[in-house]
């Protein structure tokens, strides 16, 4: 953005439903909740009638549940925000809670100098029961995507998400409790803003792009990661049959406390062995605060001798799609595992 000159504004939110229990409602005869018509719902809500900012709704033809989100839904999403950017000052995703760090994660990298809020939310009710979280989620989510500075730059320019009076960098989040309205926490990063009585922002905290460069959408992932946790008794066979899969590209790691793994030989062997290869492993803590230190202990620096890279502080959602992303993204190993000590959209604390 060119000094002095005012950042565009349409002063509308493009509102995205996917899927998720938000959107939902109970069927009278089983009992059981099932997709409905969001604009619908939307359109019998009269808080909606106080928001300031223009509204318009996309909504997928099948609605997705969110253990079936997939790397082909991330493109997707990708591609409406980026066929509709101009013609929006912000995104609002409407997601299901189980997946949604994940997606979350997985979008901020996929859109490259993003300069507009993608804010994804749900709900653990769905919002036409009578105690739903999803009526406050959803307007303070729309409010927050439409809010800007004086001279029309965003307040939150990054993929966030908002729970329960949270609003927090998307991929620093994680699902922490499985029926509460607290759902998410981001316990590596402080919240990007409070919302109370009135929205407190942690400017200092809030990702800065670069508002002269455009925004760039990637729209290939590559999912030939695997995840697996350490744990006492790991067995031998049972990693390697995992770990010599000729398509596996990535690995994470979730090792004990600071980076911390078993001083069995088989298993250095084994890391060793794939990182010849060219997989990528890395190493993220089962802590779900903290931060890997390789060198910290001598199990860590044996680990780090066969190859395997940190996750520095990564949730498991970040390390998994960033290694998606850089394995679609570049062919050789090496570019990936150099990448990963980066911080990309503000994942991980070097």
């Amino acid at each position: 953005m060119e000094k002095n000159k005012p950042f565009k504004r349409t002063d509308k939110v493009l509102l995205i439903y996917t899927g998720g229990t938000i959107g939902m409602g109970r069927n009278p005869k089983t009992g059981a909740l099932e997709p409905l018509d969001f604009n619908y719902l939307v359109g019998n809500l009269p808080e909606m009638q106080y928001i300031e900012t223009g509204i318009d709704v996309y909504q997928f033809a099948s609605p997705i549940d969110s253990s079936d989100m997939c790397p082909r839904t991330w493109a997707q999403i990708v591609k409406i925000i980026a066929t509709n950017y101009d013609d929006y000052d912000g995104f609002v995703v409407l997601h299901g809670t189980d997946t949604m760090a994940y997606t979350a994660s997985a979008l901020s990298f996929m859109l490259e100098n993003l300069t507009k809020p993608v804010i994804l939310t749900g709900s653990q009710l769905p919002i036409g029961q009578l105690r739903t979280d999803g009526k406050e989620n959803l307007v303070t989510s729309i409010e927050l995507a439409s809010l800007h500075h004086q001279d029309g730059t965003p307040r939150v320019p990054e993929v966030c998400i908002y729970f329960s009076g949270r609003l927090l960098r998307g991929n620093r989040s994680t699902k922490q409790n499985a029926d509460g309205f607290n759902a998410f926490a981001s316990f590596n990063y402080p919240h990007l803003c409070d919302a109370g009585v009135n929205f407190s922002f942690h400017d200092h905290h809030i990702l800065r792009p670069d508002y002269s460069r455009p925004m760039i959408p990637h729209y290939n992932m590559n999912p030939n990661v695997v995840i697996f946790s350490l744990f006492p008794g790991i067995q031998e066979n049972l990693v390697g049959h995992v770990l010599d899969a000729p398509e596996l590209r990535g690995i994470v790691m979730r090792s004990f406390g600071s980076g911390n793994a078993p001083q069995q030989p088989w298993l250095l062997r084994t890391l060793h062995h794939a990182s010849e290869r060219g997989v990528v492993v890395v190493n993220i803590s089962q802590c779900v605060a903290g931060c890997v230190e390789m060198e910290r202990y001598d199990t860590g620096y044996q680990l780090k001798s066969a190859g395997v890279v940190s996750g520095y502080d990564s949730t498991v959602e970040a390390a998994a799609t960033k290694l998606m992303f850089l394995n679609a993204k570049y062919n050789d190993e090496q570019t990936v595992r150099n990448m990963m000590n980066h911080s990309i959209a503000g994942e991980i604390t070097i």
